[in-house]
């Protein structure tokens, strides 16, 4: 959490300057994010005022019920209470709350956009995993089309589900896989650490849903891999040794690709109490890391395989922590 309390306004000496300061919330099935910033579309940038996020488990059991658990919906709301003062606080002026995996699949979904909608005054927007996508593209390659080079193939792996979209400048080809740290954890890594044969049930359930995502999005036209989102950056953080989780250090990371698949491999291998250890972990991920590593590491490896046969080579790996909230956040701006 990286809240601007004490801070200078970084809009102090603006006043000139046509900026709107947005809201953005990302509510997925493991953790719910703010991102509060001043947006100059004119200008192109995008400031911070206040970055947060909160472990609520919203899909605790959704892929097993079809249904968002009471507990669940508590946890969620709690914190969207505490977004809303936030925004208060700072004088927010546009709000946009956009909800992704766990919310579309359940069957009760209509408690939770009555709670969002009573707590911050807006509609939360159950959007698609296109929709998804492409405002996971904007939010990453906003910073990173001045440092890297196109195609970008963003992947943002969240908790019930995993993105893939590829585009220079915009998104040209996108897929939304039914994959993803907790989805998986609760199908198939039961045990602790997890077994062969757990392992081998949630590799299948991958390896299927990118057979498929790769007749949508040509995966070996990527010059530049992009990860997003927690399961990434915590891999980053142990690829990296970090004691700490430290975002200046994750943000803009690029990793040999054989250095991240082996810290793949060494989380998935470990047990939560040997995770619990490590002080990058956040605890809300102790229990589901092991999954998110094994997606990136079968995403990543995919990639570098659809890269190489067609010619190519892809021997890095770049890990964001601009993502999805970004792209709310420059979507939030009134027209």
């Amino acid at each position: 959490m990286t809240p601007c309390d004490g801070r200078e306004d970084p809009r102090a000496g603006w006043e000139d300057v046509p900026v709107t300061r947005v809201a953005a919330i990302d509510c997925g099935t493991n953790s719910i994010r703010l991102l509060v910033a001043d947006v100059d579309p004119d200008a192109g940038t995008l400031v911070d005022l206040d970055r947060r996020m909160e472990v609520v488990r919203l899909g605790q059991g959704v892929d097993r019920t079809g249904r968002i658990a009471p507990e669940a919906l508590a946890r969620t709301l709690d914190a969207a209470r505490r977004y809303a003062d936030v925004c208060d606080d700072l004088g927010v002026e546009a709000v946009r709350f956009v909800a992704t995996s766990a919310s579309r699949d359940a069957e009760n979904r209509g408690d939770f956009v009555d709670g969002v909608r009573s707590l911050l005054g807006v509609e939360p927007e159950v959007v698609g995993g296109e929709e998804e996508a492409a405002l996971s593209f904007r939010g990453a390659t906003g910073v990173l089309a001045a440092t890297h080079p196109g195609p970008f193939l963003v992947v943002d792996l969240g908790g019930g589900s995993t993105e893939l979209v590829l585009g220079t400048s915009a998104p040209e080809a996108a897929y939304s896989m039914d994959v993803g740290c907790v989805r998986l954890t609760e199908r198939h890594l039961l045990s602790d650490p997890p077994t062969a044969h757990e392992v081998a049930g949630a590799r299948a359930d991958v390896a299927a849903a990118l057979d498929v995502a790769a007749g949508v999005v040509p995966l070996g036209k990527a010059v530049t891999l992009v990860g997003l989102a927690g399961s990434v950056t915590t891999v980053t953080a142990h690829a990296l040794g970090l004691d700490r989780y430290r975002p200046e250090r994750i943000d803009g990371a690029v990793l040999p690709v054989d250095t991240v698949l082996a810290a793949c491999d060494d989380l998935l291998g470990r047990s939560r109490a040997d995770r619990a250890a490590l002080g990058f972990m956040h605890p809300g991920r102790v229990d589901v890391i092991g999954a998110g590593a094994l997606v990136w590491h079968d995403v990543v490896t995919r990639v570098r395989d659809e890269v190489a046969a067609v010619g190519g080579e892809l021997s890095e790996v770049v890990t964001s922590e601009h993502d999805i909230l970004d792209g709310i956040a420059w979507s939030a701006v009134p027209a």
